[in-house]
């Protein structure tokens, strides 16, 4: 039985790494996943300018009672546009379990370097709440005629809710965007998990403060009003809820002050969240379809440092893949047939290369029974292959796609797709592999790539898309991330369960995502 835990980050006196202004800090969370080994969890919004953030972006986590779940909390002043946190400055980070987290109301601690060393006076602060509730609380709101703040354009206004906790103080539930040099700013639908909006009370007080962004970190209060679910719900369809917005100091000062504004619910809706799980027992199957890349640069199967190799114990690379992946998701398809497929080698009798053969050579029944099934196919083909070339992703893609295509047709979450495919990374078809991914993220299906071999596996993480937004060569984006890359050689130590754990974490947000821009429930 698990828990979902949802974790608020702050911190204070972070150390300044940046030249005549403040840092920008970003904290990551990283999960231990054994052998010494972190996986990254998330990372919450970069704040520009501040030493003092409390940041928007909750990280959600799955509680366990019975594990010990080691966590690192990583704070990075970030200074560029790339993902990766190793050209970034380290302001400090900790270590500690989700239970010492959980089992303390509020969890500070100082930040350190390096263990026993501090990162100057800096502290991170971590609150836990369970969450218990799959309510989400949708919210439009629009501002007019607010006061002007900067002395030679308009304010740049952006807007701040806050909760009340049992103790008092106010707590950050969401920031929006910064909307520049307007007084009547509309700000873009938003969604806040009503347990994190209110803990499920309708008439906890809720402060929505107005402020002016200013690029040094010191912005403006434009000014702030009280209410509460309750009174926000009014709001809907032709009649929304109007607030005056008031800077407490102007009112003291004047007899004659009205507000700095008017800020408008235009809506407030309450709709149910669905889980992953919601979805699995509402029947949707899991369809597992695997590609093995059988090109040259693998190396000969029958010499030793061949990544097709097949050892005395009777494993490769390939095949750890193909276990500790498929024994996780076989348990989500019930008729256990998995399509499975080879690509990039000359196939018997006309020796032709092929870029999507079955490796049960049975092109119209490729499914292998059960993981065993694709394990002795597997075994049974790679004697009889000339491994070549090129590396092509895209036929592989395509041919899970049209599959994933015509489910759609259902219009209900009863199928979903999940394609493997295991390389040594050199991919040819770059442009029409990134043209595939895009078609396909408006399917229903995900797919993790598994890097086999020491490559330099640079085009796959471009094609994972974590360092932004993954484009077709037209510029078309994707419409969701739907690409998982995991390099096999961080895991050469690592307990079996690591890498499936690492390959599959992002399945399930994938699966939830995809429905809910449909609108389908399970």
């Amino acid at each position: 039985c698990v828990t979902r835990v949802e974790l608020s980050v702050a911190c204070e006196h972070l150390l300044d790494r940046d030249v005549g202004s403040k840092s920008d800090p970003l904290c990551v969370l990283l999960q231990d996943v054994g052998g010494d080994r972190w996986a990254e969890l998330d990372r919450t919004e970069r704040i520009k300018n501040c030493q003092k953030p409390e940041f928007s972006k909750k990280f959600i986590i799955d509680y366990y009672f019975e594990k010990v779940q080691k966590l690192k909390f990583g704070i990075y002043d970030i200074d560029n546009k790339s993902f990766d946190l190793n050209d970034d400055d380290y302001l400090g980070g900790i270590e500690c379990t989700l239970g010492q987290i959980v089992s303390s109301s509020v969890f500070t601690r100082p930040l350190e370097m390096k263990k026993g060393k501090p990162a100057g006076k800096g502290t991170i602060t971590i609150s836990a709440e369970e969450i218990k509730d799959a309510r989400v609380v949708y919210l439009e709101i629009e501002a007019r005629n607010l006061d002007k703040k900067d002395f030679l354009g308009k304010s740049d206004p952006f807007l701040e809710l806050y909760k009340q906790t049992d103790a008092g103080k106010w707590q950050l539930v969401y920031r929006s965007e910064v909307i520049k040099n307007n007084l009547n700013p509309c700000w873009r639908k938003f969604s806040v998990p009503l347990q994190t909006f209110c803990g499920g009370d309708f008439n906890k007080p809720i402060k929505v403060q107005c402020a002016d962004h200013d690029s040094d970190g010191s912005h403006d209060l434009i000014g702030s009003f009280e209410t509460n679910l309750t009174q926000l719900q009014e709001a809907g369809g032709s009649s929304p809820v109007e607030f005056g917005c008031i800077h407490p100091e102007k009112k003291q000062k004047k007899k004659s002050y009205k507000n700095s504004g008017i800020i408008r619910i235009k809506s407030c809706k309450i709709e149910r969240d669905y889980s992953f799980l919601d979805y699995v027992m509402g029947g949707c199957q899991i369809n597992f379809t695997v590609g093995i890349d059988f090109t040259g640069s693998n190396g000969d199967p029958k010499s030793p440092d061949s990544l097709h190799y097949i050892s005395p114990d009777g494993i490769n690379p390939y095949l750890i893949a193909i276990w500790s992946v498929g024994s996780v998701v076989q348990d989500y398809d019930t008729d256990k047939l998995f399509p499975a497929f080879g690509f990039g080698a000359q196939v018997p009798p006309s020796w032709q290369v092929s870029h999507e053969f079955a490796l049960n050579f049975n092109p119209s029944n490729p499914y292998c029974q059960g993981i065993q099934g694709i394990v002795d196919a597997y075994r049974q083909i790679l004697p009889q292959l000339r491994l070549y070339g090129p590396t092509n992703f895209s036929p592989i893609i395509n041919h899970v796609a049209r599959f994933a295509a015509h489910s759609l047709q259902q219009g209900n979450a009863s199928q979903y797709f999940v394609l493997l495919i295991i390389t040594d990374g050199e991919i040819t078809d770059l442009d029409q592999t990134r043209q595939a991914i895009v078609n396909a993220s408006k399917l229903p299906m995900s797919i993790i790539i598994v890097g086999v071999g020491e490559a330099d596996f640079k085009a796959m993480e471009f094609l994972d898309g974590d360092g932004g937004v993954l484009r077709s060569l037209t510029g078309e984006p994707a419409t969701r991330d739907i690409v998982q890359f995991v390099p096999f050689r961080q895991f050469k130590n690592a307990p079996r369960e690591a890498l499936s754990q690492m390959v599959l974490a992002e399945v399930p947000k994938q699966l939830v995502s995809y429905y809910k821009l449909q609108g389908w429930p399970p």
